[in-house]
């Protein structure tokens, strides 16, 4: 069984992939530019797990 809250467990550094992409705060980060992180084309290894996290979780939100 999968822990209960491990969303919050995998967010550490809050605003850390906003600032590593050059986003300014309040801005949402483009879909492309989150796609081309997690695919690694230059950028550091934690910047791509970060992109991909936020990939996944955005698929998790709940549509109105």
């Amino acid at each position: 069984m999968a822990k209960k809250n491990w969303i919050a467990g995998a967010i550490r550094k809050k605003g850390a992939l906003r600032k590593t992409m050059g986003v300014k705060k309040g801005q949402d980060i483009p879909i492309s530019k989150l796609k081309k992180a997690a695919g690694g084309k230059g950028v550091s290894k934690k910047t791509e797990k970060r992109a991909t996290l936020a990939l996944t979780l955005r698929k998790l939100r709940k549509k109105k």
